[in-house]
C-alpha cells in the first residue's frame, strides 16, 4: 500500500463503461448499470486522493458512449472502434434510465461524482481527435473529442504554467502592434458603463522584459501583472508564448503490440510537465500499455502503475524496457502484479 500523501500527480484514463471484457477478476466497466459503474471509479480515486499530496492535481481522461449501443461481451471482445479497427455487432440493450440513442454522459457523471466526492473540479480540457475513428452515424456529427479533466485535492496546488506555455497566434501579434493610446476603446464592459475610462487592448509583463506571468522581483499575481507607466515600454517587445488553452489536439496514436486502447503520449505530456516537478511521482491506477510511466520517464520523473492485468503488466514492462535501453532517461517504476524495472 502506497503511504499517505507520497504521489505528486495522477495521470490516469479508466476503462470505459460497457465496452471490453478485460478478462480478470475486479475488473471495472462491465457494471450492470452506469451509476454501479461511476461509484466504483469515485472508490478508486478515493484512494487515489488519500496517496496523492496535499498540493497534487489528478488529470482523467475519459469518453463516452450511446445508450442501445452496448452489447454482451465475450472475455477480450471489443465494443468500440475506438479500441479496435474491427467493426463489432451492435444490439439495443436496454439500459436503465437511458432511451435508445442517449448520450449517456459519462464523462460529465464521473466529474461531477468525484466533485461531490470532494474534489476539486478545475478544468475540462477538449481532446481533439484530427484523425477520429469513421462512424456509420447518419443523424449526427462523428466524434472527434473527449474529455481530460484536471482535478485537484486543494484549493492551492502545483501547477507549473510556464511548463506548457503555448506559442501566440499571428492575430495576437497583430493586436499588440497597435498604437494603445491612439485606440478610443470600449465605453462599456459585461453590459454596464465603465467609471475608470475606457477599455483598451492590454497584456501581461513577464520579469520586467517582455509578455507572461510575473515579474523576478515579486511573486507570480497572474493575471494582476500592469505597470502602468512602465507598462507602455514594455509593449515594444512582442510576446512568443502564451497560456495553454483547454482545446488540445492531438491525433490517435496506435501502439504495435497492444490489443486496446493506448492514449497518445502527447496527450498527457503536458498533464506531467505542469502538473509534477522534475523528479516527483506520478500514478496511474490503470496501467495498461504504461504510457504514463513512459512519458514520466522521458520527463525525468519517476512513476507507479497499478494493472490487474498480467499480460498487460508485462507488456508495458517490455515496453518501458524497450525505452529504458533507447536512452530515454533514468526511471523507477513499479509495476503493481508485474516485474520492477
Amino acid at each position: 500500500m502506497l503511504d499517505a500523501k507520497s504521489v505528486h500527480c495522477c495521470v490516469t484514463s479508466p476503462p470505459y463503461w460497457g465496452l471490453r471484457d478485460y478478462g480478470v477478476d475486479g475488473q471495472i466497466g462491465l457494471e450492470e448499470t452506469p451509476n454501479e459503474f461511476i461509484q466504483r471509479l469515485v472508490e478508486v480515486f478515493r484512494e487515489v486522493r488519500r496517496v496523492l499530496r496535499d498540493d497534487g492535481t489528478c488529470w482523467v481522461n475519459m469518453g463516452d458512449s450511446y445508450a442501445g449501443s452496448r452489447s454482451p461481451v465475450a472475455p477480450g471482445q471489443v465494443q468500440s472502434r475506438r479500441r479496435d479497427n474491427e467493426p463489432v455487432p451492435r444490439s439495443d440493450i436496454a439500459v436503465p434510465g437511458f432511451k435508445p440513442k442517449d448520450m449517456m454522459g459519462m464523462p460529465w457523471r464521473l466529474a461531477f461524482a468525484l466533485q461531490d466526492d470532494g474534489w476539486y473540479l478545475r478544468q475540462d480540457i477538449i481532446w481533439h481527435k484530427p484523425n477520429p475513428m469513421p462512424e456509420s452515424a447518419r443523424d449526427r456529427c462523428t466524434k472527434a473529442h473527449e474529455y481530460l479533466f484536471l482535478l485537484s485535492k486543494s484549493q492551492r496546488y502545483y501547477y507549473d504554467q510556464d511548463a506548457i506555455l503555448e506559442p501566440v497566434s499571428p492575430n495576437t501579434h497583430a493586436r499588440l502592434a497597435q498604437d494603445v493610446a491612439a485606440q478610443i476603446g470600449s465605453e462599456r464592459a459585461h453590459g454596464k458603463a465603465k467609471t475608470n475610462g475606457n477599455m483598451k487592448a492590454v497584456a501581461r509583463k513577464s520579469r520586467g522584459v517582455g509578455w507572461g506571468h510575473g515579474t523576478d522581483a515579486e511573486p507570480r499575481q497572474r493575471g494582476r501583472v500592469k505597470d502602468n507607466a512602465s507598462f507602455d515600454s514594455a509593449l515594444a517587445i512582442m510576446p512568443n508564448e502564451r497560456n495553454k488553452r483547454s482545446v488540445w489536439t492531438v491525433p490517435t496514436h496506435s501502439f504495435k503490440g497492444a490489443h486496446f486502447a493506448t492514449y497518445p503520449p502527447d496527450l498527457i505530456r503536458p498533464c506531467i510537465l505542469a502538473g509534477s516537478p522534475r523528479g516527483g511521482l506520478v500514478l496511474d491506477p490503470f496501467g495498461g500499455a504504461a504510457t504514463t510511466a513512459m512519458v514520466a520517464m522521458q520527463e525525468g520523473r519517476r512513476a507507479i502503475l497499478t494493472e490487474l492485468n498480467p499480460e498487460y503488466a508485462a507488456l508495458g514492462h517490455q515496453r518501458l524496457l524497450a525505452a529504458w535501453r533507447d536512452g530515454a532517461a533514468q526511471m523507477d517504476i513499479l509495476l503493481d502484479g508485474g516485474t520492477a524495472a
